[in-house]
């Protein structure tokens, strides 16, 4: 898709496909960069976009794609030119081949292990070893070839770029136990001449291939559901407007409407662009922006935004932004660009493979070139099974299992109390948090407002006060009305019947209630009606320093009553910042209410960091600001608005009654509101990277301590030499130790 950008400047986004980690992102960076006409590129890992910006003379989309293909990844097409995403069909053929290959991989593996060990199963003794090790050859191949191709592309790509990775390391461990096994099988007279006995390690190979295939299949399912958040954000948007034009409505496609457009809005509908209300009057519920659970009094002159919904009343609005301009648009893009700005973290196994690859053949190059030209009497087939041996003592099986192993039990374990983690990364950062920042409303708070405080005047009853309140409020659909109510009937009262029912947008109702004009609103309707306010003003004052919402009831001409209302904190809410803090840990809140009412409830829960009248994009801001001041930051949010902030921050932990695009957003989903959740998510993090780093020491503790002495170090003074058959039992050790340590999770104790 070709935007212009400028005059002199052009826009092209392409998908591209293969791409797996931030070293992918810099390669196919470069390669864009280097097309002719190309002035910039950038590319989206999440999205499997890039977006090029070039002059009208270039190297056009056939250089694009050659340069992609260069690079050893996939040029899957302009982004737009098809309806359906290229990345997505791409992500989804690669998840069913990544199932079938896996599924064939199990199976071989499980009848190679037991033809590998034909003497622990009665019904296999009987076939000669000969003729068995060929029968393992045969199902040994397809596994390490075929099963394992994506190994050895990606090793093939890193070489390319002289480096090592992962892949480089699982090639060279499943390569050289399969052709050591294929050559004890072949030429088991080699052998002999070196005084051994031919050991075969096809059920390494295939091991080695199949598990960690399973991880990648693992990683591709969780890549394939970033981008969810921004296709439920897209579903918001409107389809249609109705407009008014040359005096007529006509219903036209959203994407038609422009700027300056008359659009009629009627009750229940969601408002289709942002604009400028020109008449009528209306109650707006604009939780997805600002996830504030009370509707926003609208009327002329008042802004209006897209996907908001319409609770009362139809007016006509003045579209002022429109497309790519709105608020609803702004959000989108802030979660695509967080997503993509947040770069997957480099794993440890790649970090080591980096520089343990390299390593590892330097030394069994060394041990070869010894055995061969500097020992008394060289044998060759010393020589290359001392090189072998240094190479599968090597192999990265419990390396394989490290990550994967730790990740499931944790994220088991978690899933058991509630707490989905989504994987390796999020554990990964989790550990390093200083920081937690809550949204208020809905996550601190419980998200509705409730009755807290019933003031009546001299000589009247606070059920009389209720009665007369739930009487006129009885009918309407407003939150702070139907709190009221709630309250009626939990004191088991019934509204009485009024006469001449009038609400008056954005000040209250009147009704006549037994003969007696009453009036029910804010402090501005009773100033309207003149009443006589019997020093309630000063009461009102002080419940509003406490973060509450003020009703006043009056009876001919006098307040009788005021009744008080309040979003309050969750019960878990104070307990959950008090263990939070023990854990050494900041906390902040960030809400878009006002500065007041933002400071009552963090004084109640003892929180004194507080960012308030904070809209949805700045939310994002605030958390990058936090983390350019070296801040580890996590957000704890449950709404559309809190999307953009989860993606931005370090880790993302979204409440399970909050939204789907919340919790897709997020890094941790709590599927109970209770709010130790958090804390208990984090411990859980923290004990689980721990875990991960122990499993990686294990990987190489056996492996490292058996190269040497693979490569013959102790033969000069002990005359030992490592016989392929321990190298195996160090790698069988190394597996062991990872996964029983890993299982110890199960035993840490989450709450």
């Amino acid at each position: 898709m070709s935007d212009e950008v400028t005059e002199n400047t052009l826009k092209t986004t392409i998908s591209v496909g293969g791409m797996t980690c931030a070293a992918c992102v810099r390669r196919v960076e470069m390669a864009l960069k280097a097309v002719a006409g190309v002035n910039d590129a950038t590319v989206n890992l999440t999205t499997a976009r890039a977006t090029v910006i070039h002059g009208a003379d270039w190297g056009g989309e056939d250089g694009l794609k050659k340069a992609v293909s260069d690079a050893g990844y996939q040029f899957l097409g302009v982004f737009g030119a098809t309806p359906e995403d290229p990345a997505e069909a791409a992500g989804k053929r690669e998840i069913k081949g990544l199932k079938i290959k896996l599924g064939v991989g199990l199976v071989l593996s499980v009848v190679i292990f037991m033809g590998s060990m034909q003497q622990w199963f009665p019904y296999l003794r009987s076939v000669p070893r000969q003729t068995m090790l060929y029968c393992l050859f045969v199902l040994t191949t397809p596994v390490v070839f075929w099963v394992g191709s994506r190994f050895y592309i990606g090793a093939f790509k890193a070489a390319k770029q002289k480096t090592t990775d992962m892949n480089t390391l699982v090639a060279v461990g499943a390569l050289s136990a399969y052709l050591y096994s294929s050559a004890a099988t072949f030429f088991p007279h080699f052998f002999a001449e070196a005084g051994l006995t031919p050991h075969v390690y096809f059920d390494g190979a295939a091991m080695i291939i199949t598990l960690i295939l399973l991880g990648r299949l693992l990683e591709a399912r969780a890549r394939g559901k970033t981008s969810m958040a921004i296709k439920r954000l897209m579903g918001l948007k409107p389809k249609t407007a109705r407009i008014i034009r040359d005096n007529k409505e006509t219903d036209i496609p959203i994407d038609e409407v422009m700027k300056g457009d008359v659009i009629l809005v009627r009750p229940g509908e969601k408002i289709p662009t942002d604009g400028v209300i020109l008449s009528g009057s209306s109650s707006i519920d604009e939780s997805m922006l600002t996830g504030e659970s009370v509707p926003v009094e609208k009327q002329t002159d008042s802004n209006v935004f897209a996907a908001t919904l319409n609770k009362s009343g139809s007016f006509t609005f003045r579209a002022t932004r429109v497309g790519s301009e709105t608020a609803l648009a702004q959000i989108i893009r802030l979660v695509e660009d967080a997503q993509g700005s947040k770069a997957p973290i480099q794993r440890v196994a790649d970090r080591v493979a980096s520089i343990f690859v390299p390593v590892v053949f330097g030394v069994a190059v060394l041990t070869f070139a010894v055995w061969y030209f500097f020992v008394p009497e060289p044998v060759f087939s010393r020589a290359l099974l001392n090189f072998v041996s240094v190479l599968i003592i090597a192999c990265p099986c419990a390396m394989g299992l490290a990550t994967p192993t730790a990740v499931m039990v944790g994220t088991g374990l978690g899933a058991e109390n509630g707490i989905l983690i989504k994987g390796g990364e999020s554990l990964e950062r989790a550990y390093k948090l200083t920081t937690v920042v809550f949204d208020k409303t809905g996550t601190l708070t419980r998200g509705e407002p409730e009755v807290t405080d019933i003031l009546t005047s001299e000589g009247v009853e606070q059920k009389d006060v209720l009665k007369t309140a739930i009487s006129i409020e009885a009918v309407s659909e407003h939150p702070l009305a139907q709190a009221i109510v709630e309250k009626g009937r939990q004191e088991k009262l019934e509204p009485g019947p009024v006469e001449n029912f009038e609400a008056l947008s954005g000040l209250g109702a009147m009704a006549v209630l037994n003969g007696k004009k009453c009036l029910l609103g804010n402090l501005r309707f009773m100033e309207k009606e003149a009443v006589v306010m019997d020093g309630f003003i000063k009461d009102a004052q002080r419940l509003a320093q406490e973060g509450k919402t003020c009703v006043f009831i009056a009876a001919e001409g006098r307040v009788t009553g005021l009744i008080a209302l309040s979003d309050m904190p969750k019960e878990s809410a104070h307990e959950t910042i008090s263990i939070l803090r023990d854990m050494g840990m900041n906390v902040a809140m960030i809400t878009g209410d006002n500065e007041e009412t933002a400071r009552a409830v963090g004084d109640a829960l003892g929180i004194s960091q507080i960012h308030a009248d904070v809209l949805p994009g700045d939310k994002a801001e605030e958390i990058h600001r936090l983390q350019t001041q070296g801040q580890v930051v996590a957000m704890v949010g449950d709404g559309i608005n809190d999307a953009p902030a989860l993606t931005m921050a370090d880790i993302g932990i979204a409440v399970g009654a909050g939204t789907d695009v919340a919790m897709e957003a997020s890094d941790i989903t709590l599927m109970r509101e209770d709010l130790r959740s958090v804390p208990a998510a984090i411990r859980l993090s923290f004990q689980t990277m721990r875990v991960i780093k122990q499993n990686l020491f294990w990987a190489f503790f056996y492996n490292s301590l058996g190269i040497p002495i693979a490569a013959g170090v102790l033969y000069p003074f002990f005359g030992i030499l490592l016989n392929p058959v321990f190298a195996a039992g160090a790698m069988a050790m190394s597996s062991v130790s990872v996964v029983s340590n890993s299982l110890r999770l199960r035993r840490f104790n989450i709450a």
